[in-house]
């Protein structure tokens, strides 16, 4: 009998529910999202990296090991690299701390914790989608930031709503508690007189 699942890395066959969820989360992966992310990476890392056999599992064996992500990450700073050792190993743990290293980066960049994979979500392949959630956030925020590292067409990504911060002044917040308190007491004195709630029900 043939073995299922072949290319995912000691990842055991999934039957019942386990298989279900599995499939619904493979369903949401984008092979359309997959070309442009293969081709944004490529061009931000350049000729050193090159790009992977088409398809979810080409996809997740390019970034398994968390050196082509690390490469990205750090195309993206202008001044100092935030992943000081990028490093191919084949040691399962020396991969995922290359992760973990990229992931914290873009936390530094600024992707948000709620668009950030977790590390077995590339490393055993349980949630590829995620994986491009994470890299479609962080080519949003890089187009977005404009600081001249971003390499790649302007129709990719999205770009981010800028967060409208306002500083207001003591006496500007002072004044506006007096508008609510002033909001709060027009309604002093007000009764409930001449009000109707409809008819009372009786009890018999």
């Amino acid at each position: 009998m043939a073995t299922k699942g072949v290319g995912m890395a000691n990842k055991g066959p999934a039957f019942g529910m386990s298989r279900h969820v599995q499939d619904k989360i493979d369903s949401k992966y984008d092979a359309e999202l997959e070309l442009v992310l293969v081709e944004w990476i490529s061009r931000q890392c350049g000729a050193g990296v090159s790009k992977p056999e088409a398809g979810k599992m080409g996809f997740q064996a390019w970034l398994k090991d968390g050196c082509v992500l690390s490469e990205l990450i750090n195309s993206l700073f202008t001044a100092e690299k935030p992943v000081k050792k990028i490093q191919s190993s084949t040691a399962a743990f020396k991969q995922m701390e290359q992760i973990s290293q990229f992931l914290n980066a873009s936390e530094k960049y600024g992707v948000t914790k709620t668009d950030m994979f977790q590390t077995v979500d590339l490393w055993e392949g349980k949630d590829l989608a995620a994986v491009q959630r994470t890299l479609s956030a962080l080519g949003s925020l890089a187009f977005t930031k404009d600081e001249g590292t971003y390499n790649g067409d302007p129709n990719w990504f999205f770009k981010k709503s800028q967060e409208n911060k306002r500083d207001f002044s003591d006496d500007q917040m002072k004044a506006g508690k007096n508008v609510i308190g002033l909001q709060m007491g027009s309604n002093k004195g007000a009764s409930q007189e001449g009000m109707s709630y409809g008819r009372s029900r009786q009890i018999l």
